[in-house]
């Protein structure tokens, strides 16, 4: 049963109690979408605070200089395509302008391309080995290229066993649609070396239940729908607790997890059992599954014996946490 930011509430009757919460003044859902994006939800937001059409915003940015298209404009909110080129960032710039927002409020939202490190969006191929396999699974579930949903919050607790395998992996997510009539998120488990995905178990935590499954047991790929409660509006977010029970591979030596978009903030915590500590972590980053790693720094067992890493704005690449048994 998905939890999403909505307060859908029928006009009150005489003798109805007293409504809750109204719905967020479009200078609230302004404030909100500005802080946690993605680029297209926070546009889309100060356009309706502001009361603009496409086609005034179009005739205000003429009168700056600035040529851009009302598709284009129609495009970037809907998040169809995102500013890319030197000239659509310069209007991303006069946007900010046109609509009274502070400078860099949405050019900090386009991501790592506007910085000129990334592009805004990866596919499997890039981030994972067994991508074919992946992208045979999603296909069987006719997962559209985009899946309409960009990550808000992502907090991910790895448990590692006795005897030095992937026990379970618990999820609790946070995600945003940008597109209206979302209504699953579809969830990816690359297991270990020798995983039998015929015994790997899901488990829907919170706010979602387990649809379809797809195994591919060559490559140790499971693939899951997690069912929300209803279809997500654009804008709206849903929050979402989900188990990965695996324990069927070989010793594990690392976790990792592939963006295909960037935004949001990711915490991978990977947490021992006291009886099979390892002698060293690392955290690293990278571009592709094929790229060296970089970004590469020790991590310290705590007392609980896990360690963690936070990524306040996620990058479309590869993030994970490496380590060594004696």
């Amino acid at each position: 049963m998905a939890a999403r930011n909505t307060d859908r509430r029928a006009t009150p009757r005489p003798g109805d109690p007293p409504l809750g919460p109204s719905r967020p003044t479009p200078e609230a859902e302004l404030a909100e979408a500005l802080r946690t994006g993605p680029f297209s939800a926070a546009l889309r937001a100060a356009l309706a605070a502001r009361g603009l059409a496409l086609h005034r915003v179009q005739h205000r940015l003429a009168q700056r200089g600035i040529r851009v298209g009302v598709t284009s404009l129609s495009y970037w909110q809907r998040g169809v395509r995102r500013p890319e080129r030197p000239e659509s960032l310069r209007a991303v710039t006069a946007l900010e302008e046109v609509l009274e927002l502070p400078p860099h409020a949405l050019t900090r939202l386009i991501g790592p391309r506007a910085a000129g490190d990334h592009p805004p969006a990866r596919t499997y191929r890039t981030l994972l080995e067994p991508a074919a396999a992946v992208e045979s699974l999603l296909a069987s579930l006719a997962a559209p290229a985009d899946g309409g949903l960009h990550t808000v919050i992502h907090y991910e607790h790895v448990h590692i066993g006795a005897h030095r395998e992937l026990v379970a992996r618990d999820s609790q997510h946070v995600v945003r649609a940008h597109r209206d009539g979302v209504d699953r998120y579809l969830a990816i488990h690359h297991g270990d070396p020798g995983c039998d995905t015929e015994r790997v178990r899901v488990r829907g935590l919170g706010n979602c239940r387990v649809g379809r499954i797809r195994r591919h047991g060559a490559s140790g790929v499971v693939v899951v729908e997690l069912l929300f409660d209803g279809r997500l509006r654009a804008g709206e977010t849903a929050v979402m607790g989900y188990r990965f029970e695996d324990g069927t591979g070989a010793p594990s030596h690392e976790y990792v997890r592939g963006f295909t978009y960037g935004g949001g903030q990711y915490v991978l915590e990977v947490g021992f059992d006291r009886t099979a500590l390892p002698v060293h972590c690392r955290r690293f980053a990278r571009p592709s599954a094929t790229a060296p790693r970089v970004a590469v720094a020790d991590l310290t067992l705590n007392a609980y014996g896990s360690v963690h890493l936070l990524e306040q704005q996620i990058r479309p690449g590869v993030l994970g946490i490496t380590w060594e048994w004696d």
